[in-house]
């Protein structure tokens, strides 16, 4: 039986973080390694951690926390986590989620079974305040995720869709194998506020395929204190005008002009409409930034003249209408 490392990622998790110990522990899967990579919490993360492992110590091949001085951010310490674990395949998780008891062993049996699989995501549920494995929580995604998981899709097609959009909104069960991370170079610790995204297209880039399994493996917790919140409740996200510098490096230049400008155009209107304080969802502001960005975008003309026009629809995803 392979070695796994369950890799938690922790910056100021105090709160949950106890959860989160406790659903790596009581894996059926045996054969775990457990790496916490604290980065650099400033409340009580880092003892109460310790604490633990001290007295669970024996129920894992290895058991041990990295930590660091100073706040380094998110790319950065899951780079620490993963250069710190020892073996081939690494389940992340948050210092906030938990892990279905049979996360482990439903990951590895896939893999197993699907032998070329490198990289692999599932369902999840999500939840607010303490989980309750009892109840009859809504799995996420609902029906399986056609628009890039399909398993038509190379690795180049899923590569070209999320050059569109960042459309995996189920990271918290992602699975990987170490080797496949450090290919491309493992996180790129230069790109602030989002890390998940740039890997997505550098693995793809690179001809490694995305993978999902119809099972639910983890419980992702929504609570305001989150990384990855989703609390925002304007025309476009805080987040989006934060992660333009992600996208001139990883987005912009692989594209064709008429759609990098055209999503160009769309943070431009948006950083207007966030320094006149016209991000708030009502019918005026949502009229308003419609009219700018679908109507008054002069990039969009030219790319439904390619798309309709000389029919680069029919065989080009990059314009096809199944995106």
């Amino acid at each position: 039986m392979k070695v796994v490392s369950i890799v938690i990622i922790t910056y100021n998790a105090e709160q949950y973080v106890l959860d989160t110990l406790e659903s790596a522990k009581n894996q059926t899967y045996q054969n775990i390694e457990l790496i916490i990579s604290d980065d650099g919490s400033k409340d009580n993360t880092v003892e109460i951690c310790t604490d633990w492992i001290s007295k669970n110590k024996s129920r894992f091949i290895n058991a041990r926390i990295v930590t660091v001085e100073k706040n380094t951010g998110v790319a950065a310490n899951c780079n620490r986590g993963i250069a710190n674990s020892t073996s081939e395949w690494i389940k992340f998780s948050a210092g906030d989620d938990l892990l279905l008891p049979n996360c482990i062993q439903d990951n590895m049996e896939f893999i197993t079974k699907n032998t070329g699989v490198k990289v692999l995501f599932s369902q999840l549920y999500k939840f607010t305040g303490k989980f309750d494995s009892s109840m009859n929580h809504t799995k996420y995604p609902q029906e399986f995720p056609i628009n890039l998981m399909d398993n038509s899709f190379t690795a180049e097609d899923q590569y070209k869709r999320l050059l569109l959009s960042d459309r995996i909104t189920y990271t918290p069960s992602y699975f990987f194998n170490k080797r496949a991370i450090n290919s491309v170079g493992a996180y790129d610790e230069k790109t602030q506020f989002i890390e998940d995204y740039p890997m997505w297209l550098k693995l793809t880039k690179a001809g490694i395929r995305l993978n999902f399994m119809e099972k639910v493996t983890v419980a992702y917790r929504q609570h305001e204190a989150s990384l990855n919140a989703q609390f925002d409740e304007g025309l476009f996200s805080k987040q989006y005008l934060r992660t333009e510098a992600m996208r001139k490096v990883y987005v912009y230049p692989n594209l064709p002009w008429d759609i990098s400008g055209k999503m160009k155009f769309k943070y431009q209107i948006s950083k207007y409409f966030e320094k006149l304080g016209l991000n708030k969802k009502n019918e005026i502001n949502k009229l308003l930034y419609r009219i700018f960005i679908d109507y008054l975008n002069p990039y969009q003309y030219i790319y439904s003249f390619k798309k309709h026009i000389l029919k680069l629809k029919k065989n080009n995803i990059l314009y096809s209408n199944e995106i």
